[in-house]
């Protein structure tokens, strides 16, 4: 019995080490350079550098309709 669930651990380790030789590995300057160009390239749609107009903002405060 023991055998068996040492294989399966094997083939589970096996599994995960050949799933991990797939992942792209990438310096932090290089992921750091692409994510500063991804910023830049994007900042007009950003909505945190442009602002958000009232008109189409879903946050905004709702127009209380009251009867006195």
């Amino acid at each position: 019995h023991s055998t068996i669930t040492q294989i399966n651990t094997t083939s589970r380790i096996i599994t995960l080490l050949s799933l991990e030789l797939k992942i792209l590995i990438q310096w932090v300057s290089q992921a750091a350079a692409d994510l500063k160009q991804f910023c830049l390239q994007n900042a007009q749609h950003d909505p945190l550098l442009t602002g958000v107009s009232s008109s189409t903002n879903p946050f905004r405060p709702q127009k209380v309709c009251s009867f006195l």
